[in-house]
């Protein structure tokens, strides 16, 4: 019943910004926390960024002060803004949110398609 969205992904310089969205659809009775996690060639998945319903953050130590997640409740989207890319961020990147069913009392996690952002030097 849920599905996620992403957008966003691209090329771009070392040095370039992006901005990645996902946006949650389905039969949602609210969203709790919501984040961006990543996966580079040959690495384990990693926690990039990730905000709770109440608008409190935590980020990677690798992209502090480089990207910024934010949401829109109403929308039910997460974004990443990505900015002073290096090749370093190159990856997949997948959203994720703990979400309640409408009908159900606890959140569980659903994953987007993923995105390819690739940052060439």
């Amino acid at each position: 019943q849920v599905h996620m969205v992403e957008s966003g992904g691209g090329l771009v310089q070392a040095g370039g910004s992006l901005r990645l969205s996902c946006a949650a659809s389905g039969n949602i009775f609210s969203i709790d926390a919501m984040g961006w996690y990543r996966q580079a060639p040959g690495k384990q998945r990693e926690l990039v960024a990730i905000i709770n319903s109440g608008g409190s953050t935590n980020y990677a130590d690798s992209v502090k002060g480089r990207f910024t997640i934010s949401r829109d409740n109403a929308k039910n989207t997460v974004y990443l803004q990505m900015n002073s890319l290096k090749p370093e961020d190159t990856a997949v990147y997948y959203c994720n949110a703990d979400l309640v069913l409408a009908g159900w009392v606890t959140s569980y996690t659903y994953w987007g398609q993923g995105t390819q952002v690739t940052v060439s030097s």
